[in-house]
């Protein structure tokens, strides 16, 4: 059985609807929203939303390894213009997943999805051929995949939840709780990278991003035979080996438009 998995999709409608092509299944590890580009702050829905200025001072803040209270705080003051924010990205978040879940619901095979830390899980649509398998363990092929999506935030941080937008960080007790509660898997999907510092570093941004370390351990523990990710653009080494177990970055998906080929 062949499966495509693809992550960090962020409005890459275009090449979401090839993303499936020769495969028996596909699997979309999360951030299907593109809510800040930041190659081209022109785009995404805070560009739309609160304008090009916003977008292009968030992504430069991102850039020089602001802290996050500040770049939380550009966007707080910028809402300020909107007599219902919340309303507004709701609006804009619904348009966007009617989009991609439109194109998901036209591939002739099954997709499996979770979601990244830029998306809003609550929001989604029911979409039919499409699975919401957070948390889940399913067997796809005989073999058992389990699936988390999501990012843990440091420990001691809470996820900031008095925004209008709601991104899907979680505490890292909640995450790692979540985590504890999978049952077996012979493969592991998550948004979040194991703890690893070749596949947490980002080369562009020049910084580690968020990951787990309670997923590293599982993966020395239980050694199963991949554990596939997203969330890291552009990592230092997209693949890594722990134990017996291929520890694969399945990709930028928005800029490579590749799939990873999972063979069951």
């Amino acid at each position: 059985m062949r499966l495509h998995v693809v992550s960090d999709v962020h409005g890459n409608t275009r090449a979401l609807a090839r993303a499936a092509d020769g495969a028996d299944g596909l699997i979309v590890l999360g951030d299907l929203l593109e809510f800040i580009d930041y190659r081209d702050p022109e785009n995404g829905i805070i560009a739309r939303l609160l304008g090009v200025e916003v977008s292009a001072e968030f992504g430069r803040l991102r850039r020089i390894g602001a802290p996050r209270a500040q770049m939380l705080g550009l966007l707080d003051r910028s809402w300020a213009r909107f007599a219902d924010p919340a309303a507004a990205v709701t609006e804009a978040v619904a348009e966007s997943y009617a989009e991609l879940f439109g194109v998901l619901s036209t591939l002739d095979v099954p997709v499996w999805a979770i979601p990244g830390n830029v998306d809003m899980p609550a929001a989604w649509p029911e979409t039919d051929g499409v699975v919401a398998a957070d948390g889940r363990v399913i067997g796809i092929g005989g073999v058992r995949i389990g699936f988390l999506g999501g990012v843990p935030l440091p420990g001691g941080v809470d996820p900031h939840r008095d925004g209008p937008w709601q991104p899907y960080f979680l505490s890292a007790a909640d995450w790692t709780a979540r985590l504890d509660a999978l049952g077996p898997a012979d493969v592991l999907c998550t948004h979040a990278p194991p703890d690893v510092p070749v596949l947490t570093y980002d080369v562009v941004t020049r910084r580690r991003e968020l990951a787990s370390r309670e997923l590293t351990g599982r993966i020395r523990a239980e050694q199963p035979s991949h554990a596939l990710f997203g969330h890291v653009h552009q990592p230092l080494a997209r693949r890594a080996r722990l134990g017996r177990t291929e520890c694969v970055n399945a990709g930028h998906f928005r800029a490579s438009e590749r799939p990873y080929v999972l063979h069951l």
